[in-house]
């Protein structure tokens, strides 16, 4: 949820929102090392302040008279209990606890610690938290029978608490205002780094919308280049569509000219002519130019369909695919006395592709060939596939097509001499296998008249 909102803000807005709270955390963990040790530092520093009235009571223990007395240093422990902040309290004792001087009850350690190694804690006296130094020292002369003096110091923890918070809020303070210096400082320098983007987009949107020109990238940020490199390519790629499609506009309104005009003129003629002979001949003129005109206009639509229509890649069956063209078209082969058959490799042929743009390419193949291939020739369709990919060609007897037709086969509105049609069938073949990512190969039959037109494409386009 929380990216699905910062995808929402600007490049700016998603940097700070994303590099912020995490640098507060790492402030907030920052911040918990620092209190650790602070901590330390404030036991360290006390705890040797505490020492010292250790030790300045053991200077002032004695055993001299088989007891046990201390002669307590009031004026240390008055600066002593300044320096806390609380009351200090003590306890001189024996190791037996038969003889004890001062506060009885103070908290001992969870172990008696070795005879000169002193020891510091935290514990509760008296509903406070206070900090309990224990030293241990082997005496001169035993007291009764103990051998061993235990000398207790314990003041009020409330002075180190201060001392810690007052460290940690400082840290806090600097830590913070580092954090509001370093975020102000990054929106800064983001707004500078940015600026080009700023600039580029300002241009874009004051652009004409026919201006394709590329857009300008040489002050962007290298990170920032290769999109503006793709948006220049797409653009290119645009301009290239654009200007094939304004040139197919203006060579099939030219083709469509044509035949609207031819059959203007033949109608005209028509109508005023008397004889009826001649009118019927005018009649067949026109219905053979109709003919012409709704297979070039069928032709146009198939062209543009093949451009814009998504690719479908389904399971094809070739077989079916061929007898299928071969029986739509049968009855044409048959007015031109035609040997028009089918040759499929092996069956079944499956392939993959699209099934409506193969028998699109296919059609307009065996259309030009039973178009111009002489009466009593033959007209082959075929199908095949292997392990590298599928094959649809058809194969005829005609008159073939020169060298320089051949060589721009697959262009649009080229076609061979003597051909009345729009010169359209090759070039939506030849579209056709490109989406496939196949090809088109035009070939002469070995050692007779005709040509041989195969595409193929991979399994896998």
């Amino acid at each position: 949820m929380f990216w699905k909102k910062t995808r929402r803000l600007t490049l700016r807005a998603q940097v700070l929102a994303l590099l912020l709270p995490g640098m507060a955390g790492i402030l907030a963990v920052e911040l918990w090392f620092t209190q650790a040790d602070a901590l330390e530092a404030a036991n360290a520093a006390f705890d040797r302040s505490l020492l010292g009235a250790i030790r300045s009571l053991d200077l002032n223990v004695s055993t001299d008279t088989g007891g046990l007395a201390v002669e307590l240093p009031y004026r240390l422990f008055e600066i002593f209990q300044l320096t806390a902040g609380g009351n200090v309290h003590f306890r001189v004792a024996t190791a037996d606890g038969l003889v004890e001087i001062g506060s009885p009850d103070l908290p001992k350690p969870a172990e008696m610690p070795r005879p000169g190694e002193p020891v510091f804690y935290d514990a509760t006296y008296f509903g406070e938290s206070v900090r309990v130094g224990t030293y241990v020292r082997r005496l001169d002369k035993p007291v009764g029978g103990a051998h061993e003096l235990v000398i207790q110091v314990a003041e009020n923890a409330a002075g180190r608490r201060q001392f810690t918070r007052r460290f940690v809020w400082h840290a806090a303070v600097r830590d913070g205002s580092l954090l509001a210096a370093f975020g102000l400082t990054l929106a800064l320098l983001m707004a500078l780094a940015l600026r080009p983007l700023s600039r580029l987009a300002a241009q874009v949107v004051h652009r004409h919308a026919d201006d394709l020109r590329p857009l300008p990238d040489g002050d962007l940020p290298a990170d920032v280049r290769p999109l503006v490199v793709a948006v220049n390519d797409q653009m290119a790629r645009t301009r290239e569509v654009l200007a094939r499609e304004r040139a197919f506009l203006d060579d099939a309104s030219h083709q469509l000219r044509t035949p609207l005009a031819t059959l203007r003129a033949q109608v005209d003629y028509g109508l005023r002519e008397p004889d009826p002979k001649k009118v019927q001949d005018t009649l067949r003129a026109v219905s053979l130019q109709l003919d012409d005109a709704v297979r070039g206009t069928n032709q146009l639509l198939a062209m543009a369909r093949t451009d814009t229509v998504a690719l479908q890649a389904d399971p094809v069956d070739l077989e079916a695919l061929v007898r299928d063209v071969a029986l739509a078209l049968l009855p044409q082969a048959r007015t031109r006395d035609l040997d028009f058959g089918v040759h499929v490799a092996q069956s079944p042929c499956l392939a993959t592709g699209d099934a409506a743009l193969l028998r699109e390419a296919l059609t307009n193949l065996a259309h030009n060939a039973i178009k111009h291939t002489p009466p009593r020739s033959e007209v082959t369709l075929e199908a095949a596939a292997d392990t590298l990919g599928f094959s649809l060609s058809v194969q005829d007897s005609g008159p073939g097509l020169s060298a320089e037709v051949v060589s721009r086969a697959g262009e649009r509105f080229v076609k061979g001499r003597g051909s009345n049609g729009a010169g359209l069938g090759l070039a939506i073949a030849k579209a056709i296998a490109d989406r496939h990512g196949g090809t088109m190969r035009l070939r002469s039959n070995e050692g007779r008249p005709g040509l041989h037109v195969h595409l193929w494409w991979p399994r896998s386009p």
